[in-house]
């Protein structure tokens, strides 16, 4: 019986990859391809043409780069000589749906494993219209941030709860208080923290929105403070609502623990932006030989609802170089589906070690403030205190944005200047 299934449909999945492989790379992408469709390891009486054109990946295009002569990773075919090359391989959408995990168990899947490849990257997805219409992406991005926040231009000025571990809820709001006193827009707990027995959020979140909605009440501004609720799809859901029902307004959680479904699920239920964490980003980007790069993954996590998303920072403590950083930022401002009744962008969050000396840099490659730019020890660590230190920042980012030289803008601004002296250059030396 002939089948009612359509033989081609409006849009392809695209994947491009960077590859290594001891075989002609045409013939590795070919080999990609059959493993991540109708193919196996041998002809099977069922794979027809008819199913083939229906549900075949292809290889788009292979563009040769350069050789090396021993492999990248261990596992693979041997080989005298080891090419490298960047493809492009693509699938019909009919394959997948529009269901993320199943996008990432056909793009990437078995990949990782084949002796065929002696290293693999995933470096960017390109993905039909009918699959990003159906995720409405961030419910916040920049725009729903900037109003809950009401920092209107500028970047969101912010810092992270340190220490990282161990303070109790009444001390985590007696800094709190501190800290919005200051002037800052945005703060954060640390990834360490979520739910432990020593600050349960039943107690955390209260204390800190107490001091929060009177600060609020008193002045008509309200610092923005994202609560770490990772856990569990129902923990989440629980203390999401924990978190509405003192008036709070952002959620964060640790996208590569809790899974894209996870994400999804909380994204449909919640109320305030996500604030998404990437820890554990390495395992991803730090071999050049295994991995995907940032603007495929963050493609995934807008898509699945995530309102904010690190980025790190220029001249950080982590080893990802800063050409990344801003690659990884551009991404995240740029539309997935270009449409006016809708803003699917994240807002980078830029941190790690950041002072008042990155914030030229950081305008001058980004172009765009739309971003939140978080300091630990850049705000607390300053030498006149917390308020010196968020006057500080700002003063950095005023004259990042009128073109001045920090030093000259120190002139007339002493925070700024005392910031200068205490904090070192990363770009110095």
């Amino acid at each position: 019986m002939a089948s009612s299934m359509p033989r081609s449909v409006p849009g392809r999945i695209k994947a491009s990859y960077w590859i290594e492989t001891p075989l002609d790379p045409h013939r590795a992408a070919e080999a990609m391809a059959g493993e991540q469709s109708s193919g196996t390891f041998l002809k099977l009486a069922r794979e027809t043409d008819e199913l083939r054109d229906r549900h075949a990946a292809q290889v788009d295009s292979v563009t040769q780069l350069t050789t090396a002569d021993t492999p990248s990773l261990p596992g693979a075919m041997p080989g005298e000589v080891y090419h490298r090359a960047n493809i492009t391989l693509s699938w019909p959408t009919i394959n997948v749906g529009t269901s993320l995990p199943n996008l990432m168990a056909t793009v990437l899947g078995n990949l990782t494993e084949l002796r065929e490849l002696s290293g693999i990257r995933l470096s960017r997805l390109a993905l039909p219209d009918e699959f990003l219409e159906a995720h409405p992406g961030p419910r916040f991005s920049i725009t729903g941030t900037r109003q809950l926040t009401g920092c209107n231009e500028g970047p969101l000025i912010g810092t992270i709860i340190k220490p990282s571990v161990g303070l109790t809820p009444e001390e985590t709001a007696e800094l709190v208080g501190e800290l919005i006193e200051a002037g800052i827009d945005f703060i954060k707990d640390d990834e360490l923290i979520a739910n432990p027995p020593y600050s349960p959020l039943a107690k955390r979140v209260p204390a800190v929105m107490r001091v929060i909605n009177d600060y609020a009440q008193r002045t008509g501004r309200k610092p923005m403070y994202a609560f770490n609720i990772t856990g569990d799809i129902d923990e989440m859901r629980r203390q999401h609502d924990l978190v509405v029902e003192h008036e709070g307004t952002c959620v964060m959680a640790s996208m590569n623990w809790i899974g894209l479904a996870s994400l999804q699920a909380l994204s449909q239920h919640t109320s305030v932006p996500i604030h998404g964490h990437r820890n554990g980003w390495g395992l991803f980007y730090r071999s050049p030989s295994i991995g995907i790069d940032y603007p495929a993954y963050q493609t995934l996590l807008r898509l699945a609802g995530a309102d904010h998303l690190h980025v790190n920072g220029l001249g950080s403590k982590f080893a990802e170089a800063d050409a990344s950083v801003i690659d990884s930022a551009t991404a995240c401002l740029t539309p997935l589906l270009h449409r006016s009744e809708r803003d699917d962008r994240a807002m980078p969050v830029f941190s790690s070690a950041q002072t008042v000396h990155q914030a030229s840099n950081t305008f001058k490659a980004l172009g765009s403030t739309d971003l939140i730019y978080t300091c630990g020890g850049g705000i607390m660590g300053h030498p006149n205190g917390v308020a010196a230190g968020c006057r500080s920042i700002r003063a950095a980012w005023a004259a990042a944005a009128s073109g001045t030289p920090l030093g000259e803008h120190a002139h007339q601004e002493p925070d700024l200047e005392v910031a200068l002296r205490a904090f070192a250059s990363p770009f110095s030396g």
